[in-house]
């Protein structure tokens, strides 16, 4: 068996018995799962109650994550391997105590902020970003201590870069492209990228749409091309996949990860009021089936295997064993 693992470090789809057996016959070994975008700590903890069930019922395709160990098992028994992760800073209201029970109950990544103002941080759709509050460098230093992720994807700039200054290990962004490939709010700039390959950080690669060159025309020699000019940025051991592959929902989700309960109106930072419905994704990545087309075209750019291997998981796998445990 090798001992090269297949990661994507960000979906949120609607998950059911035969997505479970889609993603994993489609040799993808972990992925990391949204369990929350506006939940309050009670409903995110019936989101994890509705999982504690997936892995009961679904025990031959499924199993949890809490520990990069865990990884090589999942591999070992031929399932798919799950990671709890938050989108938002919500569940934990403003209650700096509930950082350390929800990693307990499984929680490795979360996100400061989801394009708006949080209590921890700002969001990238903001028009001012003062950077980290007062909560937000409490729940910094205690994610650090636990062992869950700090996670900017959805973050505004100065916010980012704050956080990578006030954390004592590296942070992630676990599914944004940089701006130079599309100018999109949640994609990250040059100086971000710099400074996120200067502290450690991983940089995970998304193919939603509205985050490419062209969008959902978007070709793969260009998203690969994108690839190489990120690695003269951040380097090769910095970068993995972060899809943000979102299935089996209706369009009414697409407006709750948009709007939750703050607007009384669509909010279509990322999208067309014109136009509503999902993006379609392109033609060479429409499922987790599609992770090998990433891998011939890093091969056709001219890639080592060992290259592609770290971009497709390995990376990642190295960023869960630093992250994932409790701080020395």
């Amino acid at each position: 068996m090798s001992n090269d693992v297949v990661i994507d470090c960000l979906q949120y789809n609607n998950w059911d018995r035969e997505l479970f057996r889609k993603t994993r016959d489609g040799g993808v070994d972990v992925v990391h799962v949204t369990v929350s975008y506006w939940e309050d700590l009670r409903e995110t903890l019936l989101n994890i109650s509705r999982w504690h069930r997936h892995f009961i019922h679904n025990a031959d395709l499924i199993v949890p994550i809490k520990s990069a160990a865990d990884v090589a098992e999942a591999k070992r028994t031929g399932r798919l391997g799950i990671v709890f992760g938050f989108q938002n800073c919500s569940p934990i209201n403003d209650d700096l105590g509930l950082v350390q029970i929800l990693h307990e109950l499984g929680a490795r990544f979360m996100q400061l902020s989801y394009n708006n103002q949080s209590l921890l941080a700002t969001g990238c759709y903001e028009e001012d970003d003062p950077g980290i509050t007062r909560f937000g460098r409490q729940v910094i230093q205690e994610m650090n201590r636990v062992g869950m992720v700090i996670d900017m994807s959805h973050s505004a700039e100065r916010s980012t870069l704050h956080a990578m200054e006030l954390s004592t290990r590296p942070i992630a962004i676990t599914h944004a492209n940089p701006d130079f490939f599309h100018p999109a709010l949640r994609n990250k700039s040059t100086t971000v990228l710099k400074a996120l390959g200067e502290t450690g950080g991983m940089l995970g690669l998304s193919l939603y749409p509205f985050h490419l060159k062209n969008g959902s025309a978007c070709t793969l020699k260009s998203f690969c091309q994108m690839i190489e000019e990120t690695v003269e940025i951040i380097g090769i051991d910095q970068l993995g996949i972060g899809s943000d592959l979102c299935q089996n929902w209706g369009y009414d989700t697409l407006e709750w990860m948009r709007s939750g309960r703050w607007t009384f109106v669509a909010d279509h930072g990322e999208g067309s009021a014109e136009d509503p419905s999902w993006p379609d994704q392109p033609s060479w990545f429409r499922s987790s089936d599609d992770m090998p087309n990433i891998k011939s075209g890093l091969e056709q750019r001219g890639f080592s295997a060992e290259d592609i291997n770290k971009v497709m998981g390995n990376n990642w796998l190295r960023f869960f064993h630093e992250s994932f445990g409790a701080a020395n």
